[in-house]
């Protein structure tokens, strides 16, 4: 009797801004890779002739994204090269489209995405567009679509209707922290000292605490939101 594999053979990771990805999944794209999975990254916003972000910044943000695409093997990185911080104010079906493409481009069979409370109006849009995207008719080789934490998005979404994350998949990552810690280092500027979130006091007592509700040293949390077998 053949036992089908738990890793997928493709996955696409969506990040509505780089660091994104290793803020929710760095620890799991480190051991898919690790595994020989095929795993690729999509970026949709970029801050290139954005108002509100120092333009000095866009050559350094493309090397931290090759330094990161480096670190993680990346089998391919994508852009939608849409304004950041903005996503909300674009129709609908620009953003559907532009994730769209991504998806039937790199047909891969798990999807990680960003949690739809999430505070950032930027992640919302996202998770909505993908889901739309991703829907069976449409994709109908994306079995599996799992949401991720984002320190400080995540947690501080403050919405009364809504029940928060409460995680049902738990990755364990316990030999992958330090280098997921190392690589969103790669970003600069994003990264300060505890108690601000994206600290790495704040990245390891979040894998602690999901690592010790997975019985393990250290571990990335998702929600289920579809699984096909």
């Amino acid at each position: 009797m053949k036992i089908e594999s738990v890793f997928p053979e493709t996955v696409l990771i969506i990040a509505p801004h780089p660091d994104d990805e290793t803020l929710g999944c760095g620890g799991t794209i480190l051991k898919l890779k690790a595994r020989g999975v095929s795993v690729h990254w999509l970026i949709v916003t970029t801050i290139e002739g954005v108002s509100g972000f120092p333009q000095e910044r866009v050559p350094v943000r493309a090397q931290e994204i090759e330094s990161v695409r480096k670190a993680y093997c990346f089998d391919g990185v994508h852009h939608c090269s849409l304004p950041a911080a903005a996503l909300d104010t674009l129709g609908k079906g620009e953003l559907i489209g532009a994730i769209g493409a991504v998806i039937k481009g790199v047909r891969p069979d798990c999807i990680y995405i960003p949690y739809r409370n999430d505070v950032h109006s930027d992640h919302a849009a996202v998770f909505d567009a993908a889901v739309s995207a991703a829907k069976t008719f449409r994709s109908p080789f994306v079995k599996a679509i799992y949401a991720y934490e984002t320190l400080s998005e995540t947690d501080f979404g403050l919405r009364p209707d809504d029940p928060g994350f409460r995680p049902n998949l738990y990755e364990d990552i316990s030999g992958y922290l330090d280098q997921k810690i190392s690589i969103m280092s790669l970003f600069d500027g994003e990264m300060g000292q505890f108690p601000f979130p994206r600290s790495e006091d704040c990245l390891r007592a979040l894998a602690t605490l999901r690592g010790a509700q997975a019985n393990c040293r250290a571990a990335e949390a998702f929600m289920i939101l579809k699984e096909i077998r």
